[in-house]
């Protein structure tokens, strides 16, 4: 570590990201991961994800991330929003992270009664699309982020959703890999 100087170095103590935390071993500095701050795929949603789910343990806060964001994380989305919002049971928030704002808004979580992370998550994205917008390429590129065995517990843990969400993650929860 570096004396002196204005504070803490700003390298991050976990170098990759995954959407649902973090996923790697300390690496050599010279080689970057695709998922690595750095590399030109990396995108910025990620350091606001680990900071929006670090503010929501320091306050308790329950929060999931909103449709556009939802579906940014899930790789469903290339475009890389300004502005990361937050659902939340707490008091509207708002903070500035670097050139992008990272908004929590209050509202009433109907979809967050989910046990796991990745039911709000997939909920959010699929609404954000709209029931006329969810297309078998959609369903097969979440069903390809998630192993068989989470499929079925999301797809237990959904069994409150919307019904057309449902049927959605009905469709995502089947195994597909005999053809």
């Amino acid at each position: 570590m570096a004396m002196g100087g204005d504070g803490p170095s700003p390298r991050p103590t976990c170098r990759s990201w995954h959407p649902f935390g973090c996923r790697s071993s300390p690496q050599s500095p010279g080689k970057r991961r695709p998922d690595s701050p750095g590399h030109p795929q990396h995108l910025s949603q990620p350091r606001h994800h680990q900071v929006a789910h670090a503010l929501a343990r320091k306050f308790a806060w329950r929060i999931q991330p909103d449709g556009a964001t939802a579906q940014n994380l899930l790789g469903l989305s290339t475009q890389v929003p300004a502005r990361a919002v937050y659902l939340l049971d707490g008091p509207d928030r708002t903070y500035a992270i670097g050139k992008t704002s990272l908004a929590f808004e209050h509202t009433v979580l109907k979809e967050a009664g989910f046990k796991l992370r990745e039911s709000s998550l997939i909920a959010q994205a699929l609404r954000a699309f709209g029931e006329e917008r969810i297309s078998p390429k959609v369903i097969a590129h979440i069903r390809k982020q998630f192993d068989p065995a989470l499929r079925r517990r999301i797809l237990l843990d959904t069994k409150t959703a919307t019904g057309w969400i449902y049927g959605a993650i009905q469709e995502i929860a089947k195994d597909k890999s005999h053809g």
